[in-house]
């Protein structure tokens, strides 16, 4: 299994990226990212992987990956559809360097559901939890 990790561009927050994203599953279903290159390792994307939200610099959401198909922009160009499971899944927030497009990342590295890691990080607000993974106490 492999996850991709993905920047959240103009995204405030986790609730902020979810109020996008159920806008979209309504007025452009099915629920998708598009990106311009189709990953070369799908078949291993598709066996139960996810993609994970890098939002404000640390990695705190993910979301099942259900297909990657071909697909095509508004403007005709083609590019690859990351098919969503509408579902985001809160994890452990973890610091990630700025960078393009979207990385692999391995199911040892990924980091763990707070569901998992436990209620009490999963009930901490947002900006106190990424000020305090930043500061490696959680």
């Amino acid at each position: 299994m492999l996850h991709l990790v993905k920047l959240a561009v103009g995204v405030r927050d986790l609730e902020h990226l979810r109020a996008i994203q159920a806008e979209r599953a309504v007025t452009h279903p099915p629920l998708r990212h598009r990106t311009r290159q189709f990953p070369r390792r799908v078949e291993e994307l598709r066996d139960g992987g996810s993609i994970f939200w890098v939002i404000g610099g640390m990695l705190t959401a993910r979301q099942r990956l259900t297909d990657i198909i071909d697909d095509h922009r508004e403007d005709g160009s083609a590019c690859a559809a990351l098919l969503l499971d509408p579902a985001l899944v809160a994890v452990r927030p973890t610091p990630v360097r700025a960078f393009q497009g979207w990385r692999y990342l391995s199911a040892a590295a990924a980091p763990e559901d707070l569901t998992r890691a436990g209620a009490s990080d999963a009930a901490l607000p947002p900006a106190l939890r990424r000020e305090l993974a930043a500061l490696c106490l959680i």
